[in-house]
This record gives structure tokens, C-alpha cells and sequence, in this order.
């Protein structure tokens, strides 16, 4: 006995704002993050089992597409990190209201950028 029950509002029904937004990709970097940690555990196995293992995974993080990869995990460890600090001050009760939301979710994007330019101009200095 299937019944006609009405569909709960979803991502088709509602405008993307910068709060789903946010939320999505907050999910999407800690995914990343777990990936790429285990670029970091390689690069550290690779450093404990000689020069020669070294001397590859460092020429493969080298490559462009390896610094892809650096500049992806090193720009969702910093958004992540962001934005996990608002989180932890909403659980404080700070920055509640929707004007004290939207304002820190610019702040965040606009530090991730300026952070994540930071350290890969340092980087490559």
C-alpha cells in the first residue's frame, strides 16, 4: 500500500545561500582533509624509509599536480579550521543572529584566501 506522502523541501526547491554553502563545503574539506592526510603520512613514511623513497615522493609532490594537491589540502586545512572556530563560538552562543552569520562567513572566506595566499607565497619566496 504505497501512499502519495508530499516530498520535504530539498536542494531543488531552495536559492543556495552562503550558509548551505558554507555548511557544504565545511563537510567536502574535512572529507579532503582525510585524504590528504594520508599524502602527509605518506610523505612521512617516504622519509623513514630512505633517500630514495624520499627522493620519489618528494618529485611527485613537485609535479604540478602535486602541488595541486598541496594547495587544495593546505587551502581546505585553513577554511576547515576557519570555520570550525565559528562553529565552536556558535556553541558558545556568539554570532547567532543572521547579519552576525552572514558577516562571519565572509570573514572566514576572506581569511581563508589571504592566509592560504600567504603561506604559498611564503612558499615559493
Amino acid at each position: 500500500m504505497a501512499q502519495d506522502r508530499p516530498l520535504s523541501p530539498h536542494l531543488q526547491v531552495y536559492r543556495p545561500q552562503l550558509t548551505s554553502m558554507m555548511s557544504i563545503a565545511h563537510r567536502a574539506t574535512g572529507v579532503a582533509l582525510t585524504t590528504g592526510t594520508i599524502v602527509l603520512a605518506a610523505w612521512i613514511i617516504s622519509l623513514a624509509l630512505g633517500a630514495d623513497a624520499y627522493a620519489l615522493t618528494a618529485s611527485l609532490l613537485a609535479h604540478p599536480l602535486g602541488q595541486f594537491v598541496l594547495f587544495g589540502y593546505s587551502a581546505a586545512l585553513i577554511y576547515h579550521a576557519l570555520n570550525g572556530v565559528r562553529h565552536i563560538s556558535w556553541d558558545l552562543g556568539f554570532g547567532l543572529t543572521i547579519p552576525q552569520v552572514y558577516r562571519t562567513g565572509r570573514a572566514v572566506l576572506l581569511a581563508t584566501m589571504i592566509l592560504t595566499a600567504a603561506l604559498w607565497s611564503a612558499v615559493w619566496m
